[in-house]
């Protein structure tokens, strides 16, 4: 037999043998739904058009309820109707778990299920699911990266689709773009007004958030710190809310009107209008005056500071230490229900670690271009042309740096200037460098660890609480770390708690734990600079109680190197007082006199 005749016969039941298996496979991807496969493609969002302004209201929420009413504020005067969510509870939790994905974060099941809760009493009280649909979108951080934050969107339409509201509109705000929206579409435009309006929000609500908590727990009268906030936060976002926008047109005299009118003068007229309008919106005086009465306001509460109270630092995830329910078991208020003043993270951190990371990965990009491009010693041209690529956007990047940090201390100073400063991102990075490398992304990042080396070694809190969610993949990466930062920081008093729908006991049990040692470490650090003084506790009341300046909020203490708590400041500064009375001049002025402008 020749040897062709030989490999036919071969190839026929090879021939077979592949026609059978592959009607097999056809059979089995009819039974299971797979007859084409298709790659997945993200859903295509339904467009919030400016023509659905007047009858679609925005929901947001999962911030602070200081942020939130100031946030409102500024959609309302920007023509948008506006509602907040609720702050998540553990039904909420419930419900995220029931229709999300399983293994989902503890912020994504809480704000999922907390926005499924709120269109399910919507449609309780009478409203259809097509127009709940139609006349509501729900405004909303976004991210990518290594951890679950990045399926926030999807996550969003799963339950949504779920719970039986598919087709619900989603707008995203891009956590690595800063304060750049992502959604694009018309209907949500971020003009000068809108814009300047979300700043001031952001920083106001930091610092009246970080006044509340440095006020409230040396408040005399029990509660009148919390009516006073809420009647300053009424004030401010009323100004934010109804404070006429300016246009130049219309406050510059006649013959400048007539003059920036002119066809050919259209550019300078609306580059005039937006630095006009900037400067209004920072410094306006119907901006300044709502500043100032609420300075006077909060200024009236009376504080006893020689009650002596250990500063826990918050630190951890983004979500779980901002959010004020039970998505962090209630974490602020249980803390000064325990004695102790909370120091609280401003969403301000967030933001400068963004920017400053920006700096050093352009600086890493630069030299892998470099290698990339094989670029000669000699080839100068190609060099300069990196270099400069290089220098614009660092210099870009710098003077954001420079001006969120001017700002954001700008409205500190007009808030009475008793809160604190930024830290600075260049010794974050510095400090966590040796544990963490600020290039591993996720989560916070190296803060986690920066901000526990820095709050100690510069003695501003007595213990650090890191809060994340249960199997936080960035912060059990910070906490496997932090072992070794506590290995060589000895005197530091670091606690992580994973928060959860549930555990709420056990989560405080382990706080109670860390902080009676905190307590301790103030305590002693008080009776240490009473002693130092060579004066009775009595002695140093009695000068407070006879200069009622002493007892105002606003009432500056100077910050003593190597002393952490308030009451121990307060002390070493009455001290002071108190021995320049005895030697030189009057009481009358050895008190400095405080502004809250």
């Amino acid at each position: 037999m020749h040897d062709h005749e030989s490999s036919s016969l071969v190839a026929e039941p090879t021939d077979d043998v592949a026609r059978q298996v592959s009607a097999e496979r056809a059979r089995l991807r009819k039974e299971a739904g797979l007859v084409q496969l298709q790659h997945f493609k993200k859903p295509k969002e339904n467009a919030f058009t400016a023509e659905e302004r007047d009858h679609v209201t925005v929901l947001f929420g999962g911030l602070t309820w200081k942020h939130e009413a100031l946030i409102q504020a500024v959609f309302h005067g920007s023509g948008y109707k506006c509602e907040v969510v609720p702050c998540p509870d553990v039904p909420a939790f419930q419900l995220g778990k029931e229709y999300g994905n399983n293994g989902q974060c503890n912020p994504t099941y809480f704000t999922v299920g907390n926005l499924v809760q709120y269109l399910q009493r919507l449609e309780a009280d009478g409203m259809s699911r097509q127009d709940i649909i139609n006349n509501y979108v729900f405004f909303t951080a976004g991210s990518c990266g290594p951890c679950r934050f990045g399926m926030y969107e999807a996550e969003y339409r799963f339950a949504l689709q779920n719970a039986g509201f598919d087709g619900f509109r989603v707008l995203l705000f891009q956590q690595q773009e800063g304060i750049k929206a992502a959604s694009g579409e018309p209907g949500l435009k971020f003009t000068v007004d809108f814009g300047m309006g979300m700043l001031n929000a952001l920083h106001l609500g930091d610092v009246m958030n970080d006044l509340l908590h440095q006020i409230r727990p040396f408040e005399v009268n029990h509660g009148e710190s919390d009516r006073v906030f809420k009647e300053s936060m009424e004030r401010l976002s009323t100004t934010l809310r109804d404070r006429p926008p300016f246009e130049i047109l219309q406050a510059a005299p006649s013959w400048a009107r007539q003059y920036l009118s002119r066809p050919e003068k259209k550019k300078l007229k609306n580059t005039l209008n937006t630095l006009c309008k900037i400067r209004e919106n920072l410094s306006g005086k119907v901006y300044l005056d709502a500043l100032e009465e609420c300075c006077d306001a909060i200024d009236n509460i009376e504080m006893d500071r020689f009650r002596v109270k250990p500063i826990v630092k918050i630190t951890g995830e983004f979500w779980a230490q901002t959010t004020e329910g039970d998505g962090n078991f209630h974490m602020f208020e249980f803390l000064e229900r325990e004695g102790a003043q909370v120091l609280v993270e401003p969403i301000a951190t967030w933001v400068a670690y963004l920017l400053n990371q920006a700096k050093a990965i352009s600086a890493r990009k630069k030299d892998v271009e470099k290698h990339h491009q094989h670029i000669e010693w000699w080839e100068l041209n190609k060099h300069l042309a990196r270099e400069k690529k290089y220098a614009g956007k660092w210099l870009m990047l710098t003077i954001g740096e420079m001006m969120w940090e001017r700002l954001y201390h700008r409205v500190i100073h007009r808030l009475g200037g008793i809160t604190h400063h930024l830290a600075d991102q260049r010794e974050l990075a510095q400090l966590a460098e040796p544990f963490y490398n600020r290039f591993a992304r996720g989560g916070e990042g190296h803060l986690e660890v920066g901000k526990n080396v820095y709050y100690t070694v510069h003695h501003l809190a007595h213990m650090v609480l890191a809060l994340k969610p249960f199997g936080c993949m960035p912060s059990s990466q910070s906490d496997g770390v932090q072992s070794a930062v506590i290995n060589k920081f000895k005197d530091m008093i670091f606690l992580p708690i994973e928060t959860s729908g549930e555990g709420e006991v056990n989560a405080h049990s382990r706080v109670q734990m860390a902080l009676g040692e905190a307590k301790a470490k103030a305590k002693g650090e008080f009776e240490t600079v009473v002693k130092s003084t060579g004066k009775r506790l009595d002695d140093l009341k009695g000068y407070v109680a006879d200069h009622p300046q002493l007892r105002r909020p606003f009432y500056h203490v100077p910050h003593r190197e190597g002393i952490t708590g308030a009451a121990a400041q307060f002390v070493l500064h009455i001290n002071d007082l108190m021995n320049r009375r005895n030697r030189f001049w009057p009481v009358r002025e050895a008190i400095p006199k405080t502004s809250a402008a």
